[in-house]
């Protein structure tokens, strides 16, 4: 009964907080689009009884699953919130690594306060966060003015509105998120394991490659995720930083649900995306299932 207990309650979380929510957007997605409160039918009624839920299920179809397909608007949107996606991930990691490198080989006694400073900007809002880039990034910005006094730019440049600026936006917004797992990871590492590989003869950068970034390889992947998944639905930094050339699938779904009030198209775009994100997590929990017996 202990064990029973123990193994109901994060299903029941999942259940209640991913499992229902998910089926209430995939009946939406097959439904269809309707002037009314809420904007889409059929609706279950169960006063008709058995007949009553047998119409319901025979009204859904696939149809907006069809349109996706038929309209290139939601594959170019998929496909460049992925590019996006990949690209800030690979970027947020070359910037993260050293840092929570550098942040797991400093003293002790400065390690809580260099910690304490990647989390600082969770202290204020995300929204307001994203609107100060829009002051630094702007051509009469802190940024031009600065690139201006030094004599670096004979004229300011255009970076609002353009995809240099989301990338700005995404790593400043998720670096914390790779910086975290990457330093858990590091800090755990024994030092003496770089010491014997030393002894052995490699040098410091063989020592990093053969050693330090293998064990490093679960903080790798973690940050990765947390990076990866949420910019795949980004939607603020796009919309306020990059503009209406940027496009991304988190807008598409803005628009669809809020402009459009077409809910049954933007619940197919939304259970896509999802499928779109499980995938490679199921994978790579595979992987890690295998990987983890071949060692037992």
């Amino acid at each position: 009964m202990r064990r029973v207990a123990l193994i109901i309650v994060p299903y029941l979380w999942l259940l209640a907080l991913f499992l229902v929510p998910f089926a209430i957007v995939l009946k939406i997605s097959l439904s269809d689009i309707e002037l009314s409160i809420p904007p889409y039918t059929p609706q279950l009624d169960l006063s008709e009884g058995w007949e009553g839920i047998k119409a319901f299920f025979a009204a859904l179809d696939f149809e907006n699953f069809v349109f996706l397909t038929e309209d290139d608007l939601y594959w170019k949107a998929y496909l460049s919130s992925l590019q996006i996606a990949i690209i800030s991930t690979v970027l947020t990691l070359l910037v993260g690594y050293p840092m929570a490198y550098a942040m797991a080989r400093a003293p002790n006694h400065w390690r809580p306060t260099l910690l304490m400073l990647v989390i600082l900007p969770f202290w204020t809002s995300f929204l307001i966060r994203v609107y100060s880039w829009m002051g630094i990034l702007s051509t009469e910005g802190y940024l031009n003015q600065l690139l201006l006094s030094l004599g670096l730019i004979s004229e300011p440049l255009l970076i609002l509105n353009t995809n240099v600026a989301v990338y700005i936006g995404i790593i400043y917004t998720y670096l914390p998120f790779m910086i975290l797992p990457i330093y858990s990871a590091l800090e755990r590492m024994d030092d003496s394991l770089l010491e014997a590989a030393e002894d052995l003869g490699c040098s410091r950068l063989t020592a990093f490659w053969l050693v330090t970034l293998p064990l490093s390889k679960n903080g790798i992947i973690a940050g990765c995720f947390l990076v990866f998944i949420p910019v795949m639905g980004e939607f603020v930094i796009p919309s306020l930083l990059g503009g209406s050339q940027t496009l991304m699938i988190g807008k598409v779904l803005f628009e669809e649900f809020f402009n459009n009030r077409d809910w049954p198209v933007a619940s197919a775009v939304a259970v896509i995306l999802l499928l779109i994100l499980i995938i490679p997590i199921v994978l790579f929990q595979r992987n890690q299932q295998k990987t983890r017996e071949a060692e037992g």
